[in-house]
């Protein structure tokens, strides 16, 4: 296990060199280790278990605290079917930080296992935002001059993550805003779906079920790159035990899918139209 997380540290500091619209920011993200281990070894103080109304899973929020510093943290361990058909798997929270991280995106709080009660799970660092989009859209605000386009950009970028690790329950309150329009994700426990609607076409393309519009315009040069040249095997060193054999085959799958169809909205559109 901790050759395993040296490798996965390895990788994830030398990452894909991409230069991405930052919504962690670099002070930020230069603090990712020390959640990381802070999540891992900081005492529990508190805990509230949510109710349904917040959460179906109905996670734990937990006060942590170390060396005088207090945070909070989100922790989960649903796992298996719910009724409707969705699965939820505790394992994918860590895996989508882990390869939000990898590839540059900078979008989901950090997430690591974190045992508790008895039980592996996972433990997300806590995020305090201005607004949800579900607020947002009720308020009927939109982002400022020039911070439009980026709000616009990390939207793609968000749809380009869900359809790579198939995130099917992106819904409004899964968002969350910061005051200066930075979109933050959270929620991740239905995602890395491996059924034949999963693995033969994308959440977000033009036949999304709220319409064309929520597809994946346009894209950083860099993050396309860097999904291009994902493997198998950097695939697994990335995710480590947290993604099953089929998980990962899935995974790879829609990376295919998602080349394909960047490749076809480039012929038709134009380069400079699509990448960035």
């Amino acid at each position: 296990m901790k050759k395993a997380l040296r490798v996965f540290a390895a990788v994830v500091c030398l990452g894909f060199g991409t230069s991405l619209p930052a919504q962690f920011t670099e002070a930020e993200q230069a603090e990712y280790d020390k959640w990381e281990d802070f999540l891992k070894t900081a005492q529990i103080v508190k805990s509230v278990r949510m109710p349904a109304s917040e959460g179906v899973t109905q996670p734990y929020a937990l006060t942590l605290e170390k060396d005088g510093v207090q945070r909070k943290a989100l922790w989960k361990n649903a796992i298996g079917e719910r009724v409707g058909g969705y699965k939820e798997t505790w394992k994918g929270e860590i895996a989508a930080y882990r390869l939000n991280r990898y590839l540059g995106i900078n979008m989901v709080p950090v997430t690591v296992e974190r045992e508790f009660q008895g039980d592996r799970g996972s433990c997300q660092l806590w995020v305090d935002s201005w607004l949800d989009m579900e607020a947002i859209l009720k308020k009927k605000l939109s982002p400022p001059g020039i911070k439009n386009m980026y709000f616009t950009r990390a939207l793609h970028i968000q749809r380009a993550l869900d359809n790579l690790i198939s995130n099917e329950d992106r819904h409004q309150r899964n968002y969350l805003i910061t005051e200066d329009w930075r979109i933050i994700l959270i929620d991740h426990s239905r995602s890395f779906r491996t059924t034949k609607k999963f693995t033969t076409r994308l959440i977000y393309d033009e036949k999304f079920k709220e319409g064309p519009n929520f597809i994946m315009a346009t894209m950083p040069r860099a993050l396309f790159e860097a999904i291009k040249a994902l493997t198998p095997e950097t695939l697994r060193t990335v995710v480590g035990e947290y993604l099953t054999d089929e998980e990962l085959a899935a995974t790879m799958a829609r990376r295919d899918l998602i080349v394909a169809w960047m490749d076809k909205r480039i012929a038709a559109e134009g380069e400079t139209k699509v990448l960035y």
